[in-house]
This record gives structure tokens, C-alpha cells and sequence, in this order.
């Protein structure tokens, strides 16, 4: 994650993570009262068809590999998402946060992607791993090489959101030794 480089492109990608994958975004524990908490005023921001699976399906549901998710509108674009003018899927609950409406941005596992977050079965341990989707997010590779802006620093907002500013300190100097190392 310190020596990959990657900025999304939105242009490029219109937001395909929002549609792209396996099951919905996975969702922490505390951001289900969220969602509860928030629904009236993230509703006016999601299509007509988000809000009746939110309504059939509920706020959230549980994926035996990923746990709680965000519910998809017939197993492609979440729930919570909708298309802007050009075409580029945003997100209910973010706009609903960057109109003042509500206190909490979006799931933590959107905000971070590309990053993935595994948690070991054993340990209480966190596995915090770069995957960005091989097809899907080409361009942003290609943006984050040109631009020469390393993952954890498009990150930024997201890993000091989840871990706190200590972590991303040393992160950074992690980064910063690593970079004198292949000097």
C-alpha cells in the first residue's frame, strides 16, 4: 500500500465500485444504528428503485462472506447509490453528508476502497490489504502513476477516519523508510 499508486478516476470507472462485486458494501457494526438512525434523511437522495429494495429487503443484510452489507438493486448497484448527470454512480448517504443532512460520511469499507479490510478468525487482528478490481480501476492506477500519489495518501481521510492519526503517522513513516530503502 506505500509503494502502489492509485487515484480514483471517476471519469473513467463512473463509479463501477458501487455496482461491481460479490454482494454489497460491507457494513461495521455501529454503522447499522447508522443507517437506522439516518434513513429519512438519506432517502431523498437514492432512486425510486433503492428505496423499495429498502424496503423489501431492509436497511442492511447479512452475507455469509461478508457479513452485514448494504442491499443491492438486483445484485448490481447498491441500494444507496444513484447515477448523476454524466452517468457517475454516487452515493445516497455520502451527498446526504455533504449537504449537511447527516453526521457520517459512508461506510467505512467505501471510503477505504481500494483497501480491504480482513479480519483474522483466530486473532483480533485486522488484515488491511490494496485491492483494487484488475479492470475496474486501470485508469485509477494509471492516474495514481501520472500523478505519483502513493495509495495510503489518497487514503488519507479514510485510514485516519478508521485507525486515528497516530496510525497514519506511522504509516507515513513507514512509507517514508521504505522509500529510503529502495533509494
Amino acid at each position: 500500500m506505500v509503494s502502489e499508486q492509485f487515484v480514483c478516476d471517476l471519469n473513467k470507472c463512473k463509479g463501477g465500485c458501487c455496482e461491481d462485486g460479490d454482494s454489497g458494501a460491507p457494513l461495521a457494526n455501529e454503522e447499522l444504528e447508522y443507517l437506522r438512525e439516518f434513513l429519512e434523511e438519506i432517502k431523498p437522495y437514492i432512486t425510486a428503485e433503492g428505496k423499495k429494495v429498502l424496503e423489501k429487503e431492509g436497511l442492511y443484510k447479512y452475507d455469509q462472506e461478508f457479513g452485514w452489507v448494504t442491499p443491492t438493486i438486483a445484485g448490481r448497484m447498491c441500494a444507496y447509490g444513484f447515477r448523476d448527470a454524466t452517468g457517475v454512480i454516487k452515493c445516497g448517504i455520502e451527498q446526504a453528508w455533504r449537504d449537511n443532512k447527516i453526521s457520517w460520511k459512508k461506510p467505512i469499507s467505501c471510503h477505504l476502497f481500494p483497501v480491504k479490510i480482513t479480519k483474522s478468525k483466530r486473532q483480533n487482528q485486522e488484515y488491511v490489504n490494496y485491492e483494487p478490481r484488475q479492470d475496474l480501476c486501470k485508469a485509477a492506477c494509471k492516474l495514481g502513476k501520472q500523478l505519483k500519489v502513493p495509495v495510503h495518501v489518497f487514503l488519507k481521510e479514510a485510514l485516519v477516519r478508521k485507525y486515528g492519526a497516530e496510525f497514519y503517522t506511522a504509516l507515513e513513516a513507514a512509507a517514508l523508510h521504505t522509500k529510503k530503502d529502495k533509494v
